[in-house]
Formats: C-alpha cells, sequence, structure tokens
C-alpha cells in the first residue's frame, strides 16, 4: 500500500512523532489514521525507557496563575526538537504540569534532589516514633515512610492530581510516546502569596 506525503504528515501533526515512524505505522495499520496513532503510542511507551539517554536541548517555559492569582508557578521541559516544542500538545502537558505543581506543592524535583540533611533529618524523626520494634523492623518502616515522603515532596513521584492512578514519571512517559522523543522536567518554581 502506497501511503501520500499528506496522510505521513497529518499523522505527524496530530501525535508530534518523527516522519519515519508515522510512515511505518501507516503501513502496519493500512493507511487507518487512528490504528496508526494507537500505535505510534503503544511503540511509544515500549520505547521510552530506551529515549531516556538522548539529549533534551529545546523545549518550553511554561507558566500557570491560579485563578485567584495568589499562587504562579513557572516549569521547564525540555525535548528534543523544536517541532515538538512548538507542539500545542506539548503546550498543553506543560500546561498541565503546572497545574499539578500548583496544586500538589512539590518541594523537589525527584529523590536525588533532597538535600541529605534533610533525609537525616526526616529518617531521625520517623525511628523516634517507632518504639518497642528490633531494628531491622524499624528499618524497614522507616525506608517506608521515606518513600511516602517522595511521594508527597517529589514531583516526578507524586500522584498526578487530575488521575491519580498515574505518577507524574507515567505522564511523561506518556508524552514520550506520544510525541516519539525523549522528554525531561527540567526544573520549576511555585510562588505563593500566602507562603
Amino acid at each position: 500500500m502506497t501511503i501520500s506525503a499528506k496522510v505521513v504528515k497529518e499523522l505527524r501533526q496530530r501525535t508530534g512523532a518523527p516522519m519515519m515512524d508515522c510512515k511505518q505505522a501507516l503501513s502496519e495499520s493500512d493507511g487507518d489514521l487512528e490504528k496508526a496513532a494507537d500505535y505510534l503510542r503503544k511503540k511509544g511507551l515500549k520505547t521510552a525507557d530506551k529515549r531516556a539517554a538522548r539529549e533534551t536541548s529545546e523545549g518550553l517555559v511554561g507558566s500557570y496563575l491560579h485563578h485567584n492569582g495568589l499562587i504562579g508557578v513557572l516549569v521547564e521541559v525540555n525535548c528534543e526538537t523544536d517541532f515538538v516544542a512548538r507542539n500545542e500538545d506539548f503546550a498543553a502537558f506543560v500546561k498541565e504540569l503546572g497545574q499539578h505543581i500548583a496544586a500538589a506543592r512539590p518541594e523537589y524535583l525527584d529523590a536525588e534532589q533532597v538535600p541529605e540533611d534533610v533525609l537525616d533529618h526526616e529518617r531521625e524523626i520517623f525511628t523516634a516514633q517507632i518504639t518497642g520494634k528490633p531494628d531491622d523492623i524499624v528499618e524497614k518502616i522507616v525506608d517506608g515512610k521515606i518513600k511516602k515522603f517522595y511521594q508527597e515532596k517529589c514531583l516526578l513521584n507524586q500522584a498526578f492530581v487530575k488521575d491519580d492512578s498515574k505518577t507524574v514519571t507515567d505522564l511523561v512517559k506518556e508524552q514520550i510516546a506520544r510525541c516519539g522523543e525523549n522528554i525531561k522536567i527540567r526544573r520549576f518554581a511555585r510562588f505563593d502569596v500566602k507562603d
């Protein structure tokens, strides 16, 4: 089956996936745009981890201002090409991240950004809360509480506010699957007048 450049372009605009991937998806799905888009999403989820090492030198700085003007967020999200960075779907993704940050109040991007002194302090508090247990049990309980701390304080570990069945990391992987490029949240800042 011959796939026209027009149809490939339409699929690329819809999904943000690379041209050759769009052409292959259309070939695999007999030219059906919906099936091709699904094919790209499935393929993208499988290859999201493979893309993690690819350089992200383009992207957007998105802003979100809560309706009452008391909370504002700036978030930088990087991707591989300016084509994806200018895509409406990518811009919507960045805005959703801004809304999530406004609502969920993360303090760190990921577990690696949590300072060692903060972790030591949390471990000390969690250990003091547990009495009358053997040391190995205390250690397991404290590790569980540290994991919960990461889920509350680290953006990539948080449950997504609009769908708590997935984390922000899952959301990023879904976006990678849609656009076919590596995506990284580089940094964010949350401003709150009442803080």
